[in-house]
């Protein structure tokens, strides 16, 4: 079998597989279009819960119409509001969090997410972990917003204490700029 270097969400998804298990708790801080949710809720089984937000009420729809066409809807649970209100809604002790950062594909790209409200999702997330829990955050600074989360961001993750956490970051160097990066972060 080979393995391809593939984008920052493919990333995401190899590390969500190796860590997601049958019955846990995990989240999708984003929606989008719902493919992420999707393996989310395959991967915790009949036993998990999936736990999602979007602030745009056309990605939980979109989301949603996705779950049920594979019909595993009844394992999650989707909420139209802000990822920064995370701790409203989440349980401690979650074993996996995704962040897709940017706007809604195939949507409005003036709705993107923004620095401010990431931060307060990232504290959330972080704090939410269970120890040897896993966030993944895909980053697309291709646009405004973007740019300034990719550099937030990688101030943030460099300023996590190491006895806490361990963060790695993916970029392709040879893909110039604006191209996407994953950055995955244990909690230990």
């Amino acid at each position: 079998m080979e393995y391809e270097l593939r984008s920052a969400r493919f990333l995401a998804s190899d590390i969500r597989k190796r860590v997601v298990q049958n019955g846990d708790t995990v989240v999708d801080g984003t929606l989008g279009n719902g493919h992420d949710t999707l393996e989310l809720a395959e991967l915790v089984g009949p036993a998990g819960r999936v736990i999602g937000m979007d602030i745009q009420p056309e990605a939980v729809k979109r989301t949603m119409a996705r779950l049920t066409e594979a019909g595993v809807a009844d394992r999650c649970s989707l909420h139209v509001m802000g990822h920064e209100h995370m701790k409203e809604i989440v349980p401690s002790g979650i074993r996996y969090c995704c962040l897709n950062l940017g706007w809604l594909p195939g949507g409005d790209k003036s709705v993107t997410t923004h620095w401010e409200t990431t931060r307060v999702a990232l504290e959330s997330a972080l704090e939410l972990l269970a120890p040897m829990g896993v966030l993944t955050v895909c980053v697309y600074p291709g646009h405004e917003a973007g740019a300034k989360e990719l550099m937030e961001i990688q101030a943030f993750f460099a300023s996590l204490r190491p006895q806490a956490f361990n963060c790695l970051r993916q970029s392709f160097l040879n893909a110039g700029p604006g191209s996407p990066e994953c950055y995955v972060v244990q909690k230990q």
